[in-house]
């Protein structure tokens, strides 16, 4: 789980550069200012890719924080 952890934060710092690594992992739709719906569609794309899968489009609304898609994941 570690090394899925550490890729996630990796797709996230590729879409939201300006947070700090340890900021990652409390990043939200809320509290994130640069978390807009293009950067949720990069965003989803980028992990799509890193973790070989699709994410069916009923899915994308629960998808709203660094957790949420940890868990998310974590249920694959």
């Amino acid at each position: 789980m570690a090394d899925v952890r550490e890729r996630l934060i990796e797709c996230f710092l590729s879409v939201f550069p300006s947070l700090e690594r340890d900021a990652v992992v409390v990043a939200s739709v809320d509290a994130t200012e640069a978390w807009d719906s293009l950067a949720n569609f990069s965003l989803v794309t980028v992990i799509e890719e890193e973790f070989d899968l699709q994410i069916p489009s009923d899915d994308l609304e629960q998808l709203t924080s660094f957790a949420s898609v940890e868990a998310y994941l974590a249920s694959r």
